[in-house]
């Protein structure tokens, strides 16, 4: 059962514990961030949203938790996929919103090629696509250090407590134009706990392990009938416009929405209009502030 936890909710599933911040009442968002990310990335958007939604953030192993998952807890995109199913299914969440950013959006993609029922519709924010995975030169070098022992990750990672280099194009500088002040916070449980940084590594190296994970969905991917907001930044350097398209144009039910003056991290660059475009898609679908859930 749910149980409370330095401010967060806590729920044990197969891979091991897992916080979840639990926001608002109304019909059900479910966010998902992305690698060596945590749910302040959703922050401000679930300011504005809670209002209205009840919104729930789990913090995935990926690299930002606070809570080790067990050793062999399969974190692939198809495992936090499975993963996120079973968060689903632990709260009994039903035509639940399924919405991703970044490696987020890659693990939302999974969910709903494996015909997930309790996802009534989606919302994909610029996120690895197609062959872009690992996404872009940021993606490339993060997974390639991820081929490191956990204790060299670590001294690595420890260059990132300098803005400098945090606002790198190999580190979080191509992601965000705005959010330094999160990317500081999302290194310190890496740095701080060699359990961190274990789970870390082996997220890395899974990605590193199947890199077309994303195109071997596709066919799949494209039987999702249900709707989908593909939300993407117009100046994108790691996820290409041209991706957020091809997504709108293969799911059969998708909208797109090109955001100004983001790079990927729109949750932190543009919160308010990712909040406005998804409160006019979940209007559309029945989903809007007088639905339930």
């Amino acid at each position: 059962m749910p149980s409370t936890h330095h401010g967060r909710k806590q729920i044990e599933l197969s891979a091991g514990p897992v916080e979840y911040e639990d926001t608002g009442e109304g019909p059900a968002l479910v966010l998902l961030h992305g690698a060596l990310m945590d749910p302040s990335l959703w922050a401000d958007v679930v300011a504005d949203l809670s209002a209205d939604y009840r919104c729930i953030v789990p913090a995935l192993p990926l690299g930002a938790h606070t809570l080790p998952v067990h050793p062999d807890a399969d974190l692939s995109v198809n495992g936090l996929a499975t993963l996120t199913s079973e968060f689903l299914a632990a709260l009994d969440l039903r035509d639940v919103t399924l919405a991703g950013n970044d490696t987020g959006g890659a693990i939302v993609q999974a969910v709903l090629a494996s015909g997930e029922e309790r996802v009534g519709q989606a919302v994909l924010v610029s996120c690895d696509a197609f062959d872009n995975f690992p996404p872009g030169l940021t993606g490339k070098v993060v997974v390639f250090t991820g081929k490191l022992p956990p204790r060299l990750f670590g001294l690595f990672m420890q260059q990132m407590r300098l803005r400098a280099l945090r606002r790198l194009p190999i580190a979080f500088g191509w992601l965000t134009k705005r959010g330094d002040a999160a990317t500081a916070r999302w290194i310190r449980p890496v740095l701080g706990d060699q359990a961190i940084r274990r789970d870390a590594v082996r997220m890395l190296r899974a990605m590193g392990a199947n890199k077309n994970v994303l195109t071997d969905l596709t066919e799949n991917l494209a039987a999702f009938d249900r709707p989908v907001l593909v939300a993407w930044a117009a100046e994108d350097r790691v996820m290409p416009p041209e991706h957020g398209r091809r997504l709108a144009a293969l799911l059969p039910k998708a909208q797109l929405v090109e955001i100004p003056d983001s790079y990927t991290l729109i949750p932190l660059d543009q919160p308010a209009e990712l909040a406005r475009a998804m409160r006019e898609f979940l209007a559309q679908t029945g989903q809007g502030a007088d639905g339930g859930n």
